[in-house]
């Protein structure tokens, strides 16, 4: 049987070579008869036929061209007004003083402490100036960064409820307080996504969205601002006739690379194009993110969408405040001049950058390092920074002792 089979293989091989032979002969007559290869019969047939349809193809394309330009304008304009029409959100704007009211004046005095070791305990855990003064039932929380204040401010309410307000007790509240505002910006972020409609987004990116409630970009809230850029580029979507529910997504992160926990050189655009990309989000979601800016070429409609309304938005009279901005930012130099030296453990610009108070680790630097350490980021700031006036930096060094009896 295998012989019989293998004879039969051989056979079947045979006739198919005889088979392409006779093929090829007969092309190769052809080929003689009409004095052109098969080869440049197909690429005529294809130049030809390219040809044919380019044709067709630019004069639809100036047909269409010339359509839209008479109605392009119109068109815009009609979209654009019917958008700022539709959506109306409040407008808020940042500052850097909140207001804690107490009760009676009586509780000033609890709060400063004994030779003011309250206050000063709770500056240094906080990083946020108070200030206390004639203004009756009310103490001022001074700092430009939000979440340091509302720390500060949530912390004196649980103390002042509480009764008990001594050094220890004030670091305790603190520090529970941080937590606390953890689980806000969780809880803000989970809110905001259910509001605008949005599912599937990564955890990760709802915590990124909540902490936006927290921060602020020319004066105006970053959350506030990135809800009414998702509303806003959902109705171009709708009247474009455009996929809704991805534009609404790319509004509201547009400026999630405006929020990270750790300093970037990177741009905000190609940070956030960043972190959808790495949390799956839609290429076309990624691409607004990175493009809203110019950044990085567009390779969809949603992506001049999200510009336009993130422009509309930032566009509405007192909506920004510039130089709130560069103020901010003159103060994070300051605290980033400070964190710079080893040893430093955490750094506060306070009294509107007057002051820069910065806190040392008692095991990496000496009371003598600690005067040098003074020395050194006053220099740094004279000769790297620009500020009006003077600053004063006060360096503060803590020895802390510690036994537990059992």
């Amino acid at each position: 049987q295998i012989a019989d089979y293998a004879k039969k293989h051989e056979i079947l091989e045979r006739k198919q070579q005889e088979l392409d032979k006779a093929t090829a002969q007969k092309v190769e007559m052809l080929e003689k008869i009409a004095n052109y290869s098969a080869e440049d019969a197909r690429n005529e047939l294809v130049e030809a036929m390219k040809s044919e349809a380019k044709t067709r193809a630019q004069a639809h394309v100036q047909s269409i061209m010339e359509e839209a330009n008479l109605n392009a304008k119109q068109e815009a304009k009609k979209i654009v007004i019917q958008t700022i029409q539709r959506i109306g959100t409040e407008q808020a704007i940042e500052n850097s003083v909140s207001v804690f009211n107490i009760e009676s004046d009586e509780v000033k005095g609890r709060i400063i402490g004994r030779e003011g070791r309250n206050i000063r305990a709770l500056e240094a855990a906080t990083g946020v100036e108070i200030i206390v003064d004639d203004t009756p039932e009310a103490i001022l929380l001074s700092c430009f960064d939000p979440v340091r204040r509302e720390i500060a401010r949530l912390s004196l309410h649980r103390l002042v409820t509480d009764g008990r307000i001594h050094p220890a007790r004030i670091e305790e509240v603190v520090e529970k307080t941080k937590k606390h505002i953890e689980e806000e910006i969780i809880e803000v972020g989970k809110r905001t996504v259910i509001d605008l409609g949005i599912h599937g987004l990564h955890p990760e990116l709802v915590k990124i969205v909540g902490r936006m409630k927290f921060r602020s970009s020319y004066g105006q809230n970053l959350l506030q601002h990135s809800r009414e850029v998702a509303n806003i580029a959902a109705t171009m979507a709708a009247e474009l006739g455009l996929n809704v529910k991805l534009a609404k997504r790319a509004g509201l992160l547009h400026d999630i690379g405006k929020v990270p926990e750790q300093e970037s050189e990177l741009p905000h655009a190609l940070l956030g194009m960043q972190w959808a990309e790495k949390f799956g989000e839609n290429a076309e979601v990624v691409n607004a993110i990175g493009a809203h800016h110019d950044e990085v070429e567009m390779t969809s409609l949603l992506s001049p969408i999200i510009q336009v309304a993130d422009a509309i938005s930032g566009a509405r009279p007192g909506a920004r405040r510039q130089v709130l901005e560069s103020y901010i930012q003159r103060l994070k130099d300051l605290e980033a001049a400070a964190l710079s030296f080893d040893g430093v453990s955490s750094a506060y610009a306070i009294q509107a950058g007057r002051e820069l108070r910065v806190m040392v680790e008692s095991g990496k630097v000496s009371d003598d390092k600690s005067a040098q350490l003074s020395y050194d980021i006053s220099e740094k700031i004279q000769n790297e920074l620009t500020y009006p006036g003077q600053v004063r930096v006060t360096v503060i060094r803590e020895t802390r002792s510690v036994n537990i009896a059992r």
